[in-house]
């Protein structure tokens, strides 16, 4: 099957992958798209988990205003170079990535940063909300799991569906720019502002 224009073109738009790499999976598999996005999305997470532990200190501190001035944000992503620090691909995952955080708020880069205590706290919550109903313990002890994953996922920025494409969530969109840039790429940390809030009222995330 000849691989056309419009077909990589479609591809690219779906994964974001870089467009000869669009053009490879689709050959690969005889021009069959779903196939050609699981492969893509294989090979973009085999290059992230090989580029986790590299150095990644260079970077930008990106800014964002949103609602006439009533929502900021600010956040730190770093990569390993300078070189693509200053390319508009890794300026606009930043500009997006501050965007995407005025607008969904989450309060951690990651599940993992979430304190042992908060986690407790609403494990506790929802274990009583679950025993309310009087279902059984197997099945209070499942419903606690689903409601504590949704809450920790709705609360950390890497679980988070992207504003600008909710099929994608942000910790995959990390991992197609990585895939792309060939370097590791993370949020280090972030804060967001809104107007009116009391001091110590706004929460980031993010590695000391």
């Amino acid at each position: 099957m000849t691989v056309t224009a419009d077909m990589v073109k479609a591809l690219r738009e779906e994964t974001g992958a870089a467009i000869l790499d669009c053009k490879k999976a689709l050959e690969q598999y005889d021009g069959d798209l779903e196939q050609a996005k699981a492969y893509l999305a294989e090979k973009g997470l085999a290059t992230a988990k090989k580029k986790e532990g590299r150095v990644a200190r260079e970077g930008i501190v990106e800014a964002y205003q949103h609602t006439g001035g009533r929502v900021g944000v600010m956040v730190e992503v770093n990569c390993e170079t300078d070189f693509v620090a200053n390319t508009d691909q890794f300026k606009q995952l930043a500009h997006d990535l501050a965007l995407h955080i005025a607008f969904a708020s989450p309060l951690y880069v990651s599940r993992e940063e979430v304190p042992a205590a908060v986690v407790e706290e609403k494990k506790a919550e929802f274990q009583q909300e679950a025993l309310a109903t009087g279902k059984p313990a197997n099945v209070v002890e499942k419903i606690v799991e689903g409601k504590l994953d949704k809450y920790l996922s709705e609360i950390s920025l890497l679980d988070q569906p992207f504003v600008k494409n909710d099929e994608a969530t942000i910790g995959e969109l990390l991992t197609r720019a990585v895939g792309d840039l060939k370097e590791n790429i993370r949020v280090s940390r972030f804060a967001r502002f809104e107007l009116g809030e009391a001091s110590g009222d706004e929460e980031g995330g993010g590695e000391e």
